[in-house]
């Protein structure tokens, strides 16, 4: 996953990908899961411009609610 972090507690997700080997086994998931994970930790709101992350935050909108920058 690759992302970056402002200077108004902000976490972009740029792009997240997995190696071909790992697909369908819910990795990319994990790997959205802990960045919503750190982000609560850290009190972060979290701007996913990745089409995957994108995709996952809105799936679990509910669930994530706290931590997507709207």
């Amino acid at each position: 996953m690759e992302y970056s972090l402002t200077d108004n507690n902000l976490m972009i997700i740029n792009h997240t990908e997995v190696d071909e080997i790992l697909k369908g086994k819910n990795v990319g998931y994990q790997l959205v899961n802990a960045a919503v994970e750190y982000a609560r930790a850290k009190h972060l709101k979290i701007f996913p411009i990745c089409p995957f992350a994108n995709a996952v935050m809105k799936k679990k909108k509910t669930e994530y609610a706290d931590v997507l920058r709207r």
